[in-house]
């Protein structure tokens, strides 16, 4: 609790400042797994499974690019912007992404499981079942974008925003929060791991929203 006299407060997340050079656009094949990626634009392409475990991407652009089942586990990418990309089945698994922003995506089974984000926006678009399980996330906001069933079961949140997000049967399952500011989502739905909001912050009208599944959680009944 703040003393008598003190304000609590929540420290706010540090959002990425991206600002690109003017991108090369990339003329290549597939991508290959170890590749080196620098200042290059991928724009409207099919890289449905393309394997680029282990990549590096700095300064570079994807935009509207299909990315089914694209192999992209452990790969790097910084200093980046992902506008309006699509796919299922993504593996970004024990991938880095560090001062990226993920623009208007449309996504569904992406596995992110054991990835590290820091200072990563996540504006506008859709992502079902995203799976963050085991990640790391340090100065990430979530705004404007609709998250069906994200999993972030045993994941390290610190400085973590959602902001005029719709979240639906989230699983925080073992998650450690600290200053995660939850008020200023748009709908926030739990469906496990209530008991891991201890570090977060919600308004008085989510706390009542919550009262069944903390109800639940705490084995109270509540009868009339």
């Amino acid at each position: 609790m703040a003393r008598k006299g003190q304000q609590e407060t929540v420290r706010a997340a540090r959002r990425p400042q991206v600002r690109l050079p003017q991108p090369v656009r990339w003329e290549g094949g597939e991508l290959e797994p170890d590749g080196d990626y620098d200042g290059l634009e991928f724009a409207d392409l099919d890289l449905t499974g393309h394997e680029g475990a282990g990549a590096r991407f700095m300064d570079c652009a994807l935009r509207r690019c299909a990315l089914d089942e694209a192999g992209l586990a452990k790969a790097r990418i910084l200093d980046s912007v992902l506008e309006s990309v699509r796919g299922v089945g993504t593996d970004l698994s024990e991938a880095t992404l560090r001062d990226v922003e993920l623009l208007d995506a449309r996504l569904g089974g992406v596995r992110m499981h054991g990835a590290v984000l820091e200072r990563v926006l996540v504006r506008g678009g859709k992502i079902d079942y995203l799976n963050l399980r085991g990640a790391r996330l340090r100065d990430v906001v979530f705004e404007g974008c609709v998250l069906v069933e994200p999993d972030f079961a045993g994941a390290v949140l610190e400085r973590v925003e959602l902001r005029d997000c719709v979240v639906r049967a989230a699983d925080f399952s073992g998650t450690r929060m600290t200053d995660v500011d939850l008020r200023a989502a748009a709908e926030l739905g739990i469906a496990r791991g209530v008991d891991a909001l201890a570090g977060a912050v919600i308004s008085p009208a989510q706390l009542f929203d919550l009262a069944p599944v903390l109800a639940a959680q705490l084995g109270l009944r509540v009868l009339p």
